[in-house]
């Protein structure tokens, strides 16, 4: 099944009702043959106490886009991908803007996948490296 990027980013639009994709206001906004990006407001809805970006939710955007790319470049018609492991270092704080999350292949397997996500602000400033292993199970 051959979809246009626009298709394939209005059913990832649609999966994301109701769910912490949605609360979080992530959005998928551009998808290529081996990557997945999403942005997320940086707002006071996610940061922590002292008015900064909380690192889990940077976590929380990187193993969405990351989980989300899974499932698109693995026929994921036939499959649940779920998140096995989670790992980042916040290298730079924020206050307000955006960041947007780019979910790349490091390891593509039939079991198994590792991503790398960099999360960076409106000007490419790195914020956060995250590496995240996924694993692919058969739908009952």
């Amino acid at each position: 099944m051959n979809l246009t990027k626009e298709e394939i980013l209005s059913r990832l639009a649609l999966s994301s009702r109701n769910t912490l994709m949605e609360t979080l206001d992530i959005r998928y906004i551009d998808v290529g043959e081996d990557y997945l990006v999403a942005q997320m407001p940086v707002t006071s809805r996610v940061h922590q106490p002292d008015g900064v970006l909380h690192g889990g939710a940077s976590l929380a955007l990187a193993e969405s886009v990351g989980s989300a790319a899974s499932f698109l470049f693995l026929n994921g018609q036939d499959v649940m991908v779920r998140g096995l492991e989670i790992s980042a270092n916040h290298i730079k704080s924020k206050k307000e803007g955006m960041v947007y999350a780019k979910a790349s292949f490091i390891h593509k397997g039939r079991t198994t996948q590792i991503w790398n996500i960099d999360i960076v602000d409106e000007d490419d400033v790195l914020i956060s490296k995250a590496k995240l292993t996924t694993i692919v199970l058969q739908k009952k």
